[in-house]
């Protein structure tokens, strides 16, 4: 019985998952796996092949040849056009409509609605201290609460004066 992994595996050093040398590591093996996608795969794309030839073969044939093999009943031509163009029209309509209603369900930009949400947690007001700012400090685990929106402008946009702004200001 392999105790060890180099034994199971045959490979002392580690390799990169998507290495191609990499062969000994993939679970199941090769010889467990089940081959059922790849005969679905099949029938699907065989089946889909014959049905467009017999599409094509009822849409471009005259009526005398479809009767001489026997068929005696098969819709009228006007499906041949009909049918491509209801499901390319169903296709464009279902993308219109995805496209409105996430539209209609977007905030507008003006609203709170558009930066938060209903589960909000914000640090209680009437504690007096600034968890924000003791959760700076070295070797603290700071609690769980949203940023305001005002404190994240204020770290991303607010223009922090430092020497260099104050050295160019005194050379104008």
């Amino acid at each position: 019985m392999a105790t060890k992994i180099h034994d199971i595996f045959g490979e002392t050093q580690p390799t990169s998952p998507t290495s191609q040398t990499n062969v000994a590591h993939r679970w199941p093996p090769p010889e467990h796996r089940s081959r059922a996608a790849e005969f679905y795969g099949f029938v699907a794309w065989t089946s889909t092949y014959i049905l467009f030839i017999i599409y094509l073969l009822w849409a471009i044939l005259p009526d005398e040849f479809i009767i001489w093999t026997g068929i005696t009943w098969y819709p009228n031509r006007e499906w041949a056009i009909l049918l491509p163009a209801w499901t390319v029209m169903g296709v464009l309509f279902t993308y219109f409509a995805y496209l409105t209603l996430a539209l209609a369900g977007t905030p507008s930009l003006d609203e709170m609605r558009s930066i938060t949400d209903d589960c909000v947690i914000y640090p209680d007001p009437q504690c007096g201290r600034n968890v924000y700012l003791e959760s700076t400090k070295p070797g603290a685990l700071p609690e769980l609460y949203d940023i305001p929106i005002g404190m994240v402008n204020k770290v991303l946009y607010q223009r922090h004066v430092g020497r260099q702004d104050i050295q160019h200001k005194k050379h104008l």
